[in-house]
């Protein structure tokens, strides 16, 4: 069969409608050989989202934003396409959010994988708004710039006080003690020169003390290992025995018990101590005066003079 031209022409020009209705639909993010679900979703402000917004699940896209509208109620009504491959269960939660600081908001959906009745299409599903990374970033940064503005005004003040502290008088002041302060340093340099010098001068005797005591030290360290090796808590247990002994001693004494004992403390023993040395006093008083009482030597056959005690007053003569 031969086509005529008019025949061409319609071919041509209804195969020019449906490649322009195609891209038009492709332009709006509609694929006319994909089947899709209508959704909607209500916001009271849908922060700057456009139609044609891409949707995701988990991070893949699974459809695009076909169209927002305001309601008298003054709420914004978010038209959805999504491919029916992908079930949405009537719980799911529908959230724009901002994947970035360039990119411009989009649509998440969270699924609820444990609901299991499915949303028809053009049924209405709860939405939410999640904060960006710029809302984010400015809810932290607002109480860091309260305190960066109180920073600022103290550090304000802290000058102005510099300022209050540091008029002509008070530079003066400062100029003055930095004068002295230098002066200062200059004589503590001096004071340092003279005792390098002195410390130069005396080398040889501080070389000397040095090697002193290093020897002081050495013997110091010889007399310690010798007390060390001496057995000194024998000689110390010895001594504590021989001031027991000793204690025992002076308690007896004091007692009375022993010789010693009965000296310190019986009275009628010293009381014939006394006597017997004052009778040995009169004993070498009469043996001085009349020694031939006691010893008699006669030559010619002499008899001997009777004893006559001696007077107790007599005085020892010199």
């Amino acid at each position: 069969m031969k086509l005529t031209r008019e025949i061409k022409t319609a071919i041509l020009v209804i195969s020019a409608i449906l490649l322009f209705i195609w891209g038009y639909s492709f332009l709006k993010g509609r694929d006319l050989f994909t089947n899709y679900k209508t959704f909607y979703v209500e916001y009271d402000n849908v922060e700057g989202l456009a139609s044609s917004a891409p949707i995701t699940i988990n991070g893949l896209t699974v459809g695009k934003v076909t169209g927002i509208e305001l309601e008298k109620s003054g709420k914004l009504l978010v038209e959805l396409q999504i491919k029916n491959d992908f079930p949405i269960s009537k719980s799911s939660v529908v959230a724009i959010y901002e994947p970035g600081l360039i990119a411009g908001k989009q649509i998440m959906i969270i699924p609820n994988l444990e609901d299991k009745q499915m949303a028809e299409s053009g049924s209405r599903l709860p939405g939410v708004n999640k904060p960006g990374l710029t809302t984010l970033v400015g809810e932290k940064l607002a109480p860091l710039q309260e305190k960066l503005d109180l920073v600022l005004l103290n550090a304000n003040k802290l000058i102005g006080g510099i300022n209050n502290v540091l008029d002509t008088e008070g530079q003066a002041h400062l100029k003055k003690s930095l004068a002295e302060l230098s002066a200062t340093m200059e004589q503590f340099h001096s004071a340092s020169s003279g005792l390098n010098n002195i410390i130069d001068g005396n080398k040889g005797k501080i070389d000397g003390m040095v090697s002193n005591f290093n020897k002081v030290s050495s013997d110091f360290s010889k007399i310690s290992d010798s007390l060390q090796k001496a057995d000194l808590g024998k000689t110390a247990k010895n001594l504590q025995l021989t001031l027991n002994k000793v204690d025992k001693i002076m308690a007896d004494l004091d007692a009375g018990k022993g010789t010693m004992g009965k000296l310190l403390k019986d009275d009628a023993l010293y009381a014939n101590l006394a006597k017997t040395s004052k009778e040995l006093e009169l004993l070498l008083q009469d043996v001085r005066l009349n020694p031939t009482r006691y010893v008699n030597v006669s030559l010619f056959g002499k008899k001997n003079k009777p004893y006559v005690a001696p007077a107790a007053n007599d005085s020892i003569k010199k």
